[in-house]
């Protein structure tokens, strides 16, 4: 009854990993006082640094955002409410990321808790994200056996001590689109320490306490897992919650898998299906809290929630929604309810990129430094190519690669960014493609072989039909929402169009900003979408993405091949509408010009589509001048044959250059790719 579970939900960067660590400063967790007003320097400048205290990556620092989900126990007093005679309550808090390439870091941190805190920045207001992280908030999933859970949302305002605020308008915005009273919306400011508490009162006040499990004895032992990482030196760490019984350093642990399936009794109940590895058992090595350092304590009780770690080697052995239970009460488990997740979603990879190193002999190292990072990063999607049909292969410009699937354009940057921080490992990481459905016709021309599928997902461009084929593309679309300022509705709607855009609906959300939701093709959104709209809106819109549908539509789509020196280069292609294939293909073309070093041959760039070449561009060699032998001293006069035969030997060498050199291709080069505009 003395426990609370909650988490920050929020858009991206409306403060919720520095009103976490205010909370934590409060609760005394930073072992800072609070109660001081007049501060020396020193301890200003201690407090700015420890309001980024749940962002422990080097990458979240450095870009101000949350990539990972952090937890901290900490203790509340709260005399009025709890029923202990100590008079404190334990409150477990959750801080999320904003970004919705990060979406699935925040369904899992909602799975664990009964409240969630919404916050909204008062100089912005609703943004894009904010819809997004409320509907997942809100939304009601299957949490025990027979039974469901409510969340509660308490909505707050940050940055309200900013002299741009806008806090009574934010109020009314929020009212009337969630449907919250203005006066309950807390005020809030972590730099000025305004109204944390108010907080942490409401998350005490509303936030019920977490339902026990419908045949709880208080003994047996049910500890859910919320997420779990790897360290190199102590192998996977496991964030728990102890749901029943309790668990100490020395048990031993297997870890057992709940699923629901609904009887043929039109849906009314449900059972649970339990899976698991009764030969995987483990020893309880180190147990504590977090807070959010590890603080060994030797044992969790029924409602805490901490980390376990217990000699596992792979995250794929702890996977959110298992449940940890004592081996030798695995008999007696299996009649009993566990908890289920809730569903979390097509957690399928939805961008495809190819991952090279920039040294020739780096593919290994590289190799090992993707594997790690995917232990702490459920949302990468690693492949192992090899040969000539597939892009990750390389061909003779970058060798050797891996092929791996990411959740966004921003997962790409922030793997690219921990690949060099974390590991000193600057890769080359290819254009993102989009998976397409072809559907091959009858064609007399170029049959197929008769065991081969009608219908293929094609990932990686190498594998395209080549020219000649009939087929059918259908490509991959999202409901696309966008929150702007009524004054750039014109250069909104313009964008929409241009990006293929259908089904555009608007609605007004204030006086000064509307929400537009288009359904649109994915593969326009990850080109250059984000700094389009931020341009045409001078930078005042956001966006959030969803699943369309249908999801998928047919489109007049061509591929467009890069060729260097006549070579293909197969991580350069990209698909776009037939109609804009000849204006994309010039626009990449230039790019390439400018970015691509001059080398000692001439270098050809050329764009084919349809069979045909639709651009090119020229890049000039270093050429020097034959015709002076030493200083500016020229060969001599006389017959022009002289001249012109040594003037014929550098062609001809500059031309057996060119067969045999090799361009070299550079991470701008393939960004010129990315955007297209």
């Amino acid at each position: 009854q003395d426990i609370r579970n909650f988490c920050f939900v929020a858009h991206v960067d409306h403060g919720k990993s520095s009103l976490a660590s205010r909370v934590l400063e409060l609760t005394g967790n930073l072992g800072l006082a609070t109660t001081e007003t007049n501060e020396t320097n020193a301890t200003t400048d201690n407090k700015k640094e420890q309001i980024q205290l749940l962002d422990t990556l080097s990458v979240e620092q450095e870009r101000g955002i949350t990539v990972k989900s952090t937890a901290a126990s900490m203790l509340y007093y709260a005399p009025t409410i709890a029923t202990n005679p100590t008079g404190y309550l334990l409150l477990n808090m959750v801080d999320t990321p904003g970004h919705a390439d990060f979406g699935l870091e925040v369904t899992r941190s909602l799975s664990s808790v009964q409240g969630a805190v919404l916050l909204l920045d008062a100089t912005q207001g609703i943004q894009a994200q904010t819809l997004s992280v409320y509907e997942k908030a809100t939304a009601t999933g299957k949490h025990t056996k027979g039974g469901n859970k409510e969340r509660v949302v308490i909505p707050a305002l940050t940055k309200v001590d900013l002299e741009s605020e806008k806090s009574l308008d934010v109020c009314l915005a929020v009212s009337e689109l969630f449907g919250f009273d203005p006066d309950d919306i807390t005020l809030t400011s972590a730099r000025s320490r305004i109204g944390i508490d108010t907080i942490l009162d409401k998350v005490c006040q509303q936030v019920p306490s977490p339902k026990e499990l419908p045949d709880d004895d208080n003994k047996t032992l049910r500890a859910q897992l919320i997420d779990s990482w790897f360290e190199p030196l102590r192998g996977v760490v496991c964030l728990v919650q102890i749901l029943s019984g309790s668990l100490s350093e020395g048990d031993r642990i297997t870890i057992v898998q709940g699923k629901a399936s609904t009887e043929d009794d039109g849906g009314s109940s449900t059972k649970t299906n339990h899976v698991y590895n009764a030969k995987e058992t483990y020893s309880v090595q180190d147990i504590g809290i977090v807070t959010p350092k590890r603080i060994r304590t030797g044992f969790l009780n029924r409602g805490q929630m901490g980390y376990v770690i217990a000699g596992l080697r792979d995250t794929k052995q702890a996977q959110s929604g298992m449940t940890i239970v004592q081996q030798k009460e695995l008999s007696k488990v299996l009649n009993m309810a566990l908890p289920i997740m809730e569903e979390e979603g097509d957690e399928k990879s939805v961008l495809y990129a190819s991952v090279h190193p920039m040294e020739g002999d780096g593919f290994d190292d590289l190799s090992n430094a993707v594997d790690r990072l995917a232990l702490n990063d459920s949302g990468l999607e690693v492949h192992r190519t090899s040969g000539a049909a597939s892009s990750a292969d390389g061909g003779p410009f970058l060798g050797p690669g891996l092929r791996v699937g990411f959740q966004g354009l921003l997962h790409v940057e922030v793997f690219r960014q921990r690949l060099l921080d974390e590991f000193g490992l600057d890769a080359i990481v290819t254009p993102p493609k989009v998976p397409y459905i072809i559907t091959y016709l009858a064609s007399k021309s170029k049959p197929r072989a008769a065991d081969a599928p009608d219908t293929e997902v094609v990932e990686d461009l190498s594998k395209w039909p080549s020219y000649g084929h009939r087929f059918k593309v259908q490509e991959p679309m999202v409901n696309v929402r966008i929150m702007a300022p009524v004054t750039y509705a014109g250069n909104v709607m313009e964008l929409i169009k241009r990006k293929r855009g259908k089904d555009l609906n608007t609605k007004p959300i204030d006086e000064t900003t509307w929400l537009f939701s288009s359904n649109m093709p994915w593969g326009e959104v990850v080109t250059d979408f984000h700094d389009e709209l931020k341009n045409t809106t001078a930078g005042y819109a956001s966006f959030d993405i969803s699943d369309a549908d249908p999801p998928h539509q047919e489109a007049n789509l061509s591929k467009v091949d890069i060729m260097l020196n006549g070579d293909i280069v197969d991580p350069l292609a990209f698909v776009c509408h037939k109609d804009d294939a000849q204006a994309q293909a010039r626009v990449v073309c230039k790019k390439l010009h400018e970015v691509l070093p001059r080398q000692q041959f001439v270098t050809v760039i050329q764009a084919k589509a349809d069979g045909k070449i639709v651009a090119s561009e020229r890049i000039k060699a270093y050429r020097k001048n034959v015709l002076v032998t030493g200083g500016s001293k020229s060969v001599g006069g006389g017959d022009i044959t002289r001249k012109k035969k040594l003037l014929e030997k550098q062609k001809k060498g500059k031309k057996r250059q060119q067969t045999s050199g090799k361009v070299s291709l550079s991470q701008a080069a393939f960004n010129s790719v990315i955007s297209r505009s």
